[in-house]
C-alpha cells in the first residue's frame, strides 16, 4: 500500500497490511495503559495520524485528542471486519469527539467533587475529603489539584507516603506545580527524609525566586527538626549509658506523675528538675519524655498554674514551673515551639505578665525575654501569642522601680525588630497605648526614669510605621506631654536620668515632625521655644536633637520662624555650621533656609554673620547633596539683599553654581537651586555674566532665567 499525504502534511510512514494490525495493537494499548509516558507517547501518536492520514478529506482536520483513556468501544474498532486505514481513523475521530463531550461532562463533575472535598477539608473530616478527592480523579486523572489536595488530606490523616506518591502525580500532570513540591517536602519532613525535604524546597526556589522568604523558612524548619532528632538521639545514649543527670530528669518526671499530691510537693520536685537540667541532653529528656505534659496530665499543677488568683503554694509552684521552662527553653529552639504550642501556656502568658505578685511577673519576663534574642524566637512569640496588647502591656512596667521595668523595655526593643510586631501595636496603639504612655511622660518624677527613657526610644522607633507615627503626630495630648517632660527635664537638674529623658523625647519630636498637621502647626511657636532655650546646653547630642526638630517644624508656622529668627537663631545655626560636624551642619543650613525663605530679616542677618558668603560657598563642597541643595537655597534667598550679589565678584561662586546647575549632582533639587542661585546672581549682578560667558554657561543661565520667572 502507498503511503498517502493529509492536505498540508509531510509525507509519513506507509501503514501497509502486514503491519497496520500490529500498529493499531500497540496503539490501543498504550491508549489503555496506566502508564502516563505510554499513554501519552500513544496520545501523541493518534494525533499525528488523526492530522496526517486523512485521505481523501479536502478539510484539515481540527479534532485534539483528549487526555482520556480511550473508550472500549474505540478500543474494540479492530473488531470491525476491515483492513483499511481510512475507515479506522474516520472511526477514531468519531470516538475522538464523543470523548472531548465525556471528557468536558467529567470535568465539571470532578470540579464539583473537588469543591465537596474542599467543604470536607475545612471541616476537618479527613477522610471525606480523600474520599471526594479520589472520586473526582475518577472523572478526570490528569487534574493535579485534585492530587495536591488529596495529598494534603493524606497529611493531615498522617499518611505520608500516600501524600508523596500524589504529590508525584501531580508533577506528571504538571510539572511546574509547586503545591506539590512544598507538600510534598512537608511530607518527607514528617518521615524524616530531611535530605528530601530540601530537594523538594529548592525545587520551589528555582521555580519561582521571588518565593525566597518561603524557602528560607521551609528549611529552617527541617534544619529545626534535624537537629532536634540529632539532640533526641544523642540524649537516649547518654541515657542508656548511665549519665546521672540524664537518669535524674526521668526519675523526677516519675515522681512528678504521681497523683494527689499538695502543691509544695510539686514545687520542690519542679526546682530539683530544674537543677538537673544542666545541658541539652538533659533539654531533650525532659520534651521526650513528655515533660511539657505535666500541666494537663496533672490536676493539681493545672489548677495553681491557671488560677486567677493563686494562694502561696500555688504562687511558689507556678515561679517554679516558669524557672523551669526558662532552664528546658535556653538554647534550644524544638523546647520553645513546644512550649508555646501549649494551650494552657499560650492563654496564661499575658495573664502572668499582669499578675500581682511581682515574682512571676519577673520569671514570666525572663521567659519571654529568653526567646526575644532569637530571629525563631520572635517568630514563634508573632505566630502563637497574639501581641495586639504587649506594647501597652510592656509599656506599664515602666511604674515599676525595680529590674523589671528594664527587662520590659529590652523586650520591647528586641520585638520591634519585627515589623510583623509593629503592625500588630497599630491595633491597640490610640485607645491603649498611647493614654498610657502620655500619663507616663507627664508623671516623669514618680516612674522609673531610666525605664521611661527606655520606653520614650522605643516608642521613637515605633514611628518608623508611618501608620503609627501618623496617629501619634496627630495626639495633642501627646505633644502636650512632650513639652511638659522637656520642661521638668530642663528645669530639675542636670542628673543622668533625666538627660536621658530629654534625649529620647527630643528624638521621638524628631520623627513625631516628619508629618505636616494642624496639631504640629498650632504647637510649633512653644515646640520652637523649649528647642531654642536647648541651643545653648552643653551636651552636643540634645542640641543636634534641638536643631533638628527646628529644622522640621518651624517650616509650618510663619510665626515660629519670626519669632525664632528674633531670638537670634541665625547667629546660632551660623555658629553650628562654623564649627562642622555633618549632622548639626545638615539640620542647621535646613533650619537657615527656612528661615530665610520667608524673612527678610533673617537674610541680612546671614549677611552680617557670613561676610562674603564663607560658610556657604564651603557647604556648597560639601560630599553630602542635601547640606548642599539648602546651602544654595539659602544662598539664592539671601542674593534679593541688595549688594549680597557684589560681595561675590572675586569668588569661584560661578563656576560652583554652573557645575552643580549643569548636571554635576545627582540630585534634582540640588540643581534647581543651584540653577535659581545662578540665575539671581546674574540678575542682581551684570558683571558675573561675563564670567559666565568665559565659562560657556549662558544656556544654563537661559534655563536657570526661565526657571526663575516661573517661580
Amino acid at each position: 500500500m502507498q503511503a498517502t499525504e493529509a492536505i498540508g502534511s509531510k509525507p509519513t510512514e506507509a501503514w501497509d497490511s502486514r503491519g497496520f494490525a500490529a500498529r493499531l495493537a500497540r496503539l490501543v494499548q498504550g491508549l489503555s495503559s496506566a502508564d502516563p509516558a505510554a499513554w501519552e507517547e500513544a496520545v501523541a501518536e493518534s494525533e499525528t495520524r488523526l492530522q496526517t492520514e486523512a485521505v481523501g478529506d479536502e478539510e484539515e482536520c481540527e479534532t485534539r485528542w483528549n487526555r482520556t483513556a480511550i473508550s472500549a468501544r474505540a478500543a474494540d474498532t479492530h473488531d470491525v471486519k476491515t483492513e483499511n486505514p481510512g475507515d479506522f481513523l474516520a472511526a477514531l475521530e468519531k470516538d475522538a469527539r464523543e470523548r472531548a463531550r465525556r471528557r468536558k461532562k467529567n470535568e465539571g463533575l470532578a470540579n464539583a467533587l473537588k469543591e465537596k472535598g474542599n467543604h470536607a477539608f475545612s471541616k476537618g473530616d479527613y477522610g471525606t475529603a480523600v474520599q471526594r478527592y479520589t472520586e473526582g480523579l475518577e472523572k478526570r486523572k490528569d487534574m493535579p489539584e485534585l492530587y495536591t489536595n488529596r495529598a494534603q488530606a493524606y497529611m493531615k490523616l498522617q499518611e505520608y507516603e500516600e501524600a508523596i506518591n500524589d504529590c508525584e502525580w501531580a508533577l506528571k500532570c504538571n510539572e511546574k506545580c509547586m503545591k506539590a513540591y512544598f507538600h510534598m517536602g512537608k511530607a518527607h519532613l514528617a518521615l524524616k527524609h530531611y535530605s528530601e525535604s530540601r530537594q523538594c524546597y529548592q525545587k520551589l526556589l528555582e521555580l519561582d525566586p521571588q518565593k525566597e522568604s518561603l524557602y528560607k523558612g521551609c528549611l529552617n524548619e527541617v534544619d529545626l527538626q534535624e537537629k532536634a532528632a540529632m539532640e533526641e538521639e544523642k540524649a537516649l545514649e547518654e541515657f542508656q549509658s548511665g549519665k546521672l543527670t540524664a537518669v535524674s530528669v526521668k526519675e523526677l518526671l516519675q515522681k512528678l506523675d504521681r497523683a494527689d499530691q499538695n502543691a509544695l510537693y510539686y514545687a520542690g520536685g519542679i526546682r530539683l528538675l530544674t537543677e538537673a537540667i544542666r545541658e541539652c541532653t538533659e533539654q531533650t529528656l525532659f520534651r521526650t519524655n513528655n515533660g511539657f505534659s505535666i500541666i494537663n496530665d496533672n490536676k493539681v499543677i493545672r489548677r495553681g498554674f491557671c488560677a486567677e488568683r493563686k494562694n502561696t503554694a500555688e504562687v511558689d509552684l507556678s515561679i517554679s514551673l516558669l524557672v523551669l521552662w526558662q532552664a528546658v527553653c535556653t538554647g534550644n529552639e524544638e523546647n520553645q515551639r513546644m512550649l508555646l504550642t501549649h494551650p494552657d501556656v499560650n492563654v496564661q502568658l499575658p495573664k502572668l505578665l499582669s499578675s500581682e505578685v511581682p515574682e512571676i511577673q519577673k520569671e514570666t519576663l525572663a521567659l519571654l525575654f529568653l526567646y526575644s534574642q532569637t530571629e525563631n524566637g520572635r517568630c514563634l512569640l508573632l505566630r502563637h501569642q497574639d501581641l495586639t496588647r504587649w506594647l501597652q502591656l510592656l509599656m506599664a512596667f515602666i511604674k515599676v522601680p525595680d529590674t523589671r521595668a528594664i527587662c520590659a523595655m529590652n523586650l520591647l526593643t528586641d520585638l520591634m525588630k519585627e515589623e510583623k510586631f509593629k503592625i500588630q501595636c497599630r491595633i491597640k496603639l490610640s485607645t491603649g497605648t498611647l493614654p498610657l504612655f502620655v500619663q507616663m511622660l507627664k508623671t516623669v518624677k514618680l516612674v522609673n526614669r531610666a525605664a521611661l527613657a527606655h520606653g520614650i526610644a522605643v516608642m521613637g522607633d515605633l514611628c518608623s510605621d508611618a501608620v503609627i507615627r501618623v496617629q501619634m503626630a496627630e495626639s495633642q495630648e501627646c505633644w502636650q506631654a512632650c513639652l511638659q517632660l522637656m520642661e521638668v527635664c530642663c528645669s530639675d537638674g542636670s542628673a543622668a536620668e533625666y538627660q536621658e529623658c530629654l534625649f529620647a523625647v527630643l528624638g521621638l519630636m524628631m520623627n513625631l515632625s516628619l508629618e505636616s498637621n494642624m496639631v504640629i502647626q498650632g504647637s510649633a511657636v512653644d515646640i520652637g521655644r523649649k528647642c531654642w532655650s536647648l541651643l545653648s546646653s552643653k551636651a552636643g547630642r540634645i542640641v543636634t536633637r534641638a536643631t533638628g526638630i527646628l529644622s522640621r517644624v518651624l517650616s509650618t508656622c510663619p510665626s515660629a520662624v519670626d519669632e525664632a529668627v528674633k531670638g537670634g537663631v541665625v547667629k546660632k545655626m551660623m555658629k553650628f555650621l562654623k564649627a562642622g560636624g555633618q549632622i548639626t551642619c545638615s539640620y542647621a543650613i535646613k533650619t537657615l533656609a527656612v528661615c530665610t525663605k520667608s524673612s527678610n530679616q533673617a537674610r541680612e542677618e546671614v549677611m552680617k554673620s557670613d561676610k562674603n558668603f564663607s560658610v556657604l560657598l564651603q557647604l556648597l563642597a560639601s560630599e553630602n547633596e542635601l547640606i548642599v541643595g539648602n546651602a544654595a537655597f539659602c544662598l539664592s534667598q539671601c542674593l534679593d539683599v541688595p549688594g549680597a550679589a557684589s560681595c561675590l565678584l572675586n569668588s569661584n561662586i560661578v563656576l560652583v553654581l554652573l557645575k552643580l546647575a549643569g548636571g554635576d549632582a545627582r540630585k534634582t533639587m540640588v540643581q534647581e537651586n543651584a540653577a535659581v542661585a545662578l540665575g539671581k546672581l546674574c540678575t542682581a549682578e551684570p558683571r558675573h555674566i561675563l564670567q559666565l560667558r568665559e565659562l560657556n554657561g549662558m544656556a544654563v543661565l537661559s534655563s536657570s532665567v526661565k526657571h526663575v520667572q516661573g517661580l
